[in-house]
Protein backbone atom coordinates (compact mmCIF):
# COMPACT_ATOMS: atom_id res chain seq x y z
CA UNK A 1 0.00 0.00 0.00
CA UNK A 2 1.56 3.30 -1.04
CA UNK A 3 1.86 6.33 1.24
CA UNK A 4 -1.29 8.27 0.30
CA UNK A 5 -3.47 5.17 0.44
CA UNK A 6 -2.06 4.41 3.88
CA UNK A 7 -2.88 7.93 5.10
CA UNK A 8 -6.46 7.63 3.82
CA UNK A 9 -6.96 4.24 5.49
CA UNK A 10 -5.40 5.49 8.74
CA UNK A 11 -7.79 8.46 8.81
CA UNK A 12 -10.76 6.14 8.35
CA UNK A 13 -9.50 3.87 11.13
CA UNK A 14 -9.11 6.79 13.54
CA UNK A 15 -12.72 7.79 12.91
CA UNK A 16 -13.98 4.24 13.44
CA UNK A 17 -12.02 3.78 16.66
CA UNK A 18 -13.41 7.07 17.95
CA UNK A 19 -16.90 5.54 17.79
CA UNK A 20 -15.88 3.23 20.64
CA UNK A 21 -15.86 -0.15 18.90
CA UNK A 22 -13.56 -2.85 20.27
CA UNK A 23 -10.66 -3.87 18.05
CA UNK A 24 -11.73 -6.89 15.97
CA UNK A 25 -9.60 -10.00 15.48
CA UNK A 26 -11.61 -11.37 12.54
CA UNK A 27 -13.12 -9.56 9.58
CA UNK A 28 -15.73 -10.62 7.07
CA UNK A 29 -16.73 -9.24 3.69
CA UNK A 30 -20.35 -10.03 2.91
CA UNK A 31 -21.10 -10.27 -0.80
CA UNK A 32 -24.28 -9.88 -2.84
CA UNK A 33 -27.33 -10.58 -0.71
CA UNK A 34 -25.24 -12.02 2.13
CA UNK A 35 -25.39 -9.03 4.45
CA UNK A 36 -28.08 -10.62 6.62
CA UNK A 37 -25.30 -12.37 8.55
CA UNK A 38 -24.85 -9.20 10.61
CA UNK A 39 -28.09 -10.01 12.43
CA UNK A 40 -26.27 -12.97 14.02
CA UNK A 41 -23.86 -10.65 15.84
CA UNK A 42 -24.01 -10.26 19.61
CA UNK A 43 -23.92 -6.67 20.93
CA UNK A 44 -23.85 -5.22 17.42
CA UNK A 45 -22.96 -1.67 16.45
CA UNK A 46 -22.97 -0.20 12.96
CA UNK A 47 -21.36 2.67 11.08
CA UNK A 48 -22.57 3.75 7.65
CA UNK A 49 -19.91 3.83 4.97
CA UNK A 50 -21.13 7.34 4.16
CA UNK A 51 -19.90 8.50 7.59
CA UNK A 52 -16.39 7.01 7.31
CA UNK A 53 -13.77 9.33 5.80
CA UNK A 54 -12.55 8.23 2.35
CA UNK A 55 -14.78 5.13 2.33
CA UNK A 56 -16.24 4.36 -1.12
CA UNK A 57 -19.91 3.38 -1.37
CA UNK A 58 -21.60 0.63 -3.32
CA UNK A 59 -24.40 1.27 -5.79
CA UNK A 60 -25.42 -2.40 -6.11
CA UNK A 61 -28.61 -3.92 -4.68
CA UNK A 62 -27.87 -6.32 -1.83
CA UNK A 63 -24.86 -4.30 -0.61
CA UNK A 64 -26.06 -2.31 2.41
CA UNK A 65 -22.96 -0.16 2.82
CA UNK A 66 -22.40 -0.49 6.56
CA UNK A 67 -19.50 -1.54 8.78
CA UNK A 68 -20.74 -3.70 11.65
CA UNK A 69 -19.01 -4.74 14.87
CA UNK A 70 -20.02 -7.44 17.31
CA UNK A 71 -19.24 -10.92 18.53
CA UNK A 72 -19.74 -14.17 16.66
CA UNK A 73 -18.37 -17.60 17.42
CA UNK A 74 -16.49 -16.30 20.42
CA UNK A 75 -14.48 -13.79 18.36
CA UNK A 76 -14.63 -10.02 18.03
CA UNK A 77 -15.79 -9.51 14.46
CA UNK A 78 -15.97 -6.61 11.99
CA UNK A 79 -18.21 -7.08 8.95
CA UNK A 80 -18.26 -5.13 5.73
CA UNK A 81 -21.91 -5.47 4.77
CA UNK A 82 -21.43 -4.75 1.10
CA UNK A 83 -18.43 -4.10 -1.11
CA UNK A 84 -17.64 -1.90 -4.08
CA UNK A 85 -16.69 -3.30 -7.48
CA UNK A 86 -14.53 -2.25 -10.39
CA UNK A 87 -17.53 -2.37 -12.71
CA UNK A 88 -19.12 0.48 -10.75
CA UNK A 89 -16.27 2.68 -11.94
CA UNK A 90 -14.09 2.31 -8.84
CA UNK A 91 -10.31 2.13 -9.15
CA UNK A 92 -8.61 -0.94 -7.62
CA UNK A 93 -7.46 1.09 -4.59
CA UNK A 94 -11.09 2.02 -3.87
CA UNK A 95 -12.23 -1.58 -4.32
CA UNK A 96 -9.85 -2.74 -1.58
CA UNK A 97 -10.24 0.22 0.77
CA UNK A 98 -12.65 -1.67 3.02
CA UNK A 99 -10.42 -4.69 3.57
CA UNK A 100 -7.39 -2.47 4.15
CA UNK A 101 -9.47 -0.74 6.81
CA UNK A 102 -10.21 -4.12 8.44
CA UNK A 103 -6.48 -4.83 8.54
CA UNK A 104 -5.74 -1.39 9.99
CA UNK A 105 -8.34 -1.97 12.71
CA UNK A 106 -6.52 -5.12 13.80
CA UNK A 107 -8.09 -8.05 11.93
CA UNK A 108 -5.63 -10.94 11.73
CA UNK A 109 -7.87 -12.98 9.45
CA UNK A 110 -10.60 -12.00 7.02
CA UNK A 111 -13.26 -14.24 5.48
CA UNK A 112 -14.35 -12.99 2.06
CA UNK A 113 -17.68 -14.18 0.70
CA UNK A 114 -19.39 -13.79 -2.64
CA UNK A 115 -22.21 -15.06 -4.79
CA UNK A 116 -20.92 -16.94 -7.82
CA UNK A 117 -22.04 -18.84 -10.87
CA UNK A 118 -21.28 -22.54 -10.82
CA UNK A 119 -19.19 -23.93 -13.67
CA UNK A 120 -18.27 -27.40 -12.40
CA UNK A 121 -21.03 -29.92 -13.02
CA UNK A 122 -21.64 -30.75 -9.33
CA UNK A 123 -22.09 -27.10 -8.27
CA UNK A 124 -25.75 -26.09 -8.10
CA UNK A 125 -27.71 -23.10 -6.84
CA UNK A 126 -27.59 -22.97 -3.04
CA UNK A 127 -24.31 -24.86 -2.64
CA UNK A 128 -21.49 -23.49 -0.50
CA UNK A 129 -18.02 -23.66 -2.05
CA UNK A 130 -14.86 -23.18 -0.01
CA UNK A 131 -12.44 -21.21 -2.19
CA UNK A 132 -9.09 -22.97 -2.33
CA UNK A 133 -7.51 -20.75 -5.01
CA UNK A 134 -8.44 -18.15 -7.60
CA UNK A 135 -7.88 -16.89 -11.12
CA UNK A 136 -7.55 -13.13 -11.43
CA UNK A 137 -8.93 -12.44 -14.91
CA UNK A 138 -9.88 -8.81 -14.22
CA UNK A 139 -6.62 -7.44 -15.69
CA UNK A 140 -6.41 -5.33 -12.49
CA UNK A 141 -4.41 -5.30 -9.26
CA UNK A 142 -4.38 -2.95 -6.24
CA UNK A 143 -0.64 -3.64 -5.92
CA UNK A 144 0.31 -1.72 -9.06
CA UNK A 145 1.81 1.71 -8.43
CA UNK A 146 4.56 3.36 -6.41
CA UNK A 147 6.68 1.28 -4.05
CA UNK A 148 4.51 0.40 -1.04
CA UNK A 149 5.03 2.16 2.27
CA UNK A 150 3.36 -0.79 4.04
CA UNK A 151 3.64 -4.42 2.98
CA UNK A 152 5.71 -6.26 0.41
CA UNK A 153 5.93 -5.23 -3.24
CA UNK A 154 6.23 -8.83 -4.48
CA UNK A 155 3.54 -10.79 -2.69
CA UNK A 156 3.69 -14.59 -2.36
CA UNK A 157 0.27 -16.01 -3.27
CA UNK A 158 1.03 -19.69 -2.55
CA UNK A 159 -1.49 -19.50 0.28
CA UNK A 160 -3.80 -16.86 -1.11
CA UNK A 161 -6.44 -18.75 0.88
CA UNK A 162 -4.86 -19.77 4.16
CA UNK A 163 -4.51 -23.52 4.70
CA UNK A 164 -5.32 -23.17 8.40
CA UNK A 165 -8.54 -21.27 7.68
CA UNK A 166 -9.47 -23.91 5.12
CA UNK A 167 -8.97 -26.62 7.76
CA UNK A 168 -11.19 -24.68 10.17
CA UNK A 169 -13.89 -24.47 7.50
CA UNK A 170 -13.80 -28.24 7.04
CA UNK A 171 -14.15 -28.65 10.79
CA UNK A 172 -17.15 -26.30 10.73
CA UNK A 173 -18.75 -28.39 7.99
CA UNK A 174 -18.37 -31.53 10.10
CA UNK A 175 -19.73 -29.88 13.23
CA UNK A 176 -22.77 -28.37 11.53
CA UNK A 177 -23.33 -31.22 9.08
CA UNK A 178 -23.59 -28.56 6.38
CA UNK A 179 -21.98 -29.87 3.20
CA UNK A 180 -19.38 -27.70 1.52
CA UNK A 181 -17.70 -28.28 -1.79
CA UNK A 182 -14.29 -26.87 -2.68
CA UNK A 183 -12.98 -25.19 -5.77
CA UNK A 184 -11.24 -22.42 -7.68
CA UNK A 185 -12.96 -19.05 -8.07
CA UNK A 186 -12.42 -16.98 -11.22
CA UNK A 187 -13.02 -13.24 -11.13
CA UNK A 188 -13.89 -11.27 -14.27
CA UNK A 189 -14.48 -7.55 -14.53
CA UNK A 190 -18.24 -7.58 -15.29
CA UNK A 191 -20.87 -6.23 -15.06
CA UNK A 192 -22.09 -8.40 -17.94
CA UNK A 193 -22.41 -12.07 -17.18
CA UNK A 194 -20.15 -14.40 -19.12
CA UNK A 195 -21.07 -15.85 -22.49
CA UNK A 196 -21.43 -19.63 -22.79
CA UNK A 197 -18.14 -19.68 -24.74
CA UNK A 198 -16.39 -17.79 -21.94
CA UNK A 199 -17.78 -20.23 -19.39
CA UNK A 200 -16.41 -23.16 -21.39
CA UNK A 201 -13.04 -21.38 -21.54
CA UNK A 202 -13.05 -20.80 -17.78
CA UNK A 203 -13.77 -24.46 -17.14
CA UNK A 204 -10.80 -25.45 -19.28
CA UNK A 205 -8.61 -23.00 -17.37
CA UNK A 206 -9.50 -24.73 -14.10
CA UNK A 207 -12.23 -22.45 -12.73
CA UNK A 208 -15.06 -24.08 -10.78
CA UNK A 209 -17.09 -20.91 -10.17
CA UNK A 210 -17.09 -17.38 -11.53
CA UNK A 211 -17.93 -13.93 -10.20
CA UNK A 212 -17.00 -10.25 -10.31
CA UNK A 213 -15.31 -9.59 -6.97
CA UNK A 214 -13.06 -10.86 -4.17
CA UNK A 215 -9.65 -11.40 -5.80
CA UNK A 216 -8.48 -7.78 -5.56
CA UNK A 217 -9.40 -7.82 -1.88
CA UNK A 218 -7.40 -11.00 -1.38
CA UNK A 219 -4.35 -9.47 -3.06
CA UNK A 220 -4.53 -6.42 -0.78
CA UNK A 221 -4.97 -8.52 2.37
CA UNK A 222 -2.10 -10.85 1.55
CA UNK A 223 0.18 -7.88 0.91
CA UNK A 224 -0.55 -6.80 4.48
CA UNK A 225 0.06 -10.30 5.88
CA UNK A 226 -3.59 -10.90 6.77
CA UNK A 227 -4.77 -14.52 6.54
CA UNK A 228 -7.71 -15.05 4.18
CA UNK A 229 -10.54 -17.56 3.96
CA UNK A 230 -12.97 -17.54 1.05
CA UNK A 231 -16.51 -18.82 0.56
CA UNK A 232 -18.77 -18.70 -2.49
CA UNK A 233 -22.50 -19.16 -2.39
CA UNK A 234 -23.39 -20.71 -5.72
CA UNK A 235 -26.36 -18.61 -6.77
CA UNK A 236 -26.91 -20.11 -10.22
CA UNK A 237 -25.31 -22.21 -12.89
CA UNK A 238 -23.17 -20.14 -15.24
CA UNK A 239 -24.30 -19.16 -18.74
CA UNK A 240 -24.88 -22.05 -21.08
CA UNK A 241 -25.31 -24.50 -18.20
CA UNK A 242 -28.69 -23.19 -17.00
CA UNK A 243 -32.01 -23.24 -18.78
CA UNK A 244 -32.89 -19.76 -17.50
CA UNK A 245 -31.48 -16.31 -18.19
CA UNK A 246 -29.12 -14.92 -15.55
CA UNK A 247 -30.17 -12.00 -13.34
CA UNK A 248 -29.10 -10.24 -10.15
CA UNK A 249 -32.56 -10.99 -8.73
CA UNK A 250 -31.72 -14.67 -8.96
CA UNK A 251 -28.52 -14.02 -7.00
CA UNK A 252 -30.39 -12.26 -4.19
CA UNK A 253 -33.05 -14.99 -4.04
CA UNK A 254 -30.39 -17.69 -3.66
CA UNK A 255 -28.76 -15.73 -0.84
CA UNK A 256 -32.08 -15.39 0.98
CA UNK A 257 -32.72 -19.13 0.73
CA UNK A 258 -29.23 -19.95 2.00
CA UNK A 259 -29.33 -17.48 4.91
CA UNK A 260 -29.89 -20.01 7.76
CA UNK A 261 -27.22 -22.42 6.51
CA UNK A 262 -24.75 -19.66 5.80
CA UNK A 263 -25.20 -18.11 9.24
CA UNK A 264 -24.73 -21.46 11.00
CA UNK A 265 -21.69 -22.31 8.93
CA UNK A 266 -20.01 -18.93 9.39
CA UNK A 267 -20.57 -19.04 13.16
CA UNK A 268 -19.04 -22.53 13.33
CA UNK A 269 -16.14 -21.53 11.06
CA UNK A 270 -15.22 -18.54 13.20
CA UNK A 271 -15.58 -20.67 16.35
CA UNK A 272 -13.24 -23.27 14.83
CA UNK A 273 -10.55 -20.63 14.44
CA UNK A 274 -10.25 -20.71 18.23
CA UNK A 275 -6.95 -19.44 19.51
CA UNK A 276 -5.14 -19.94 16.18
CA UNK A 277 -5.32 -16.19 15.50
Amino acid sequence: MHAQAQKDVAAAARFVRAQGSQAPLVGAVLGSGLGELVHELRSPTEIAYADIPNMPRSTVAGHAGKLWFGELGGQRLACLAGRVHSYEGHAPEQVVFGVRLLAELGCRAVIVTNAAGGIRADLNAGDLMLITDHLNLTSQSPLIGPAPSVGERFVDMTQAYDFGLQAAARTAAEVTQIPILEGVYASLLGPSYETPAEVRMLGRLGADAVGMSTVLEVLALRQLGVRVGGLSLISNQAAGLSKTNLSHTEVQAAALEAKPRLASFMRAWITALGDSL
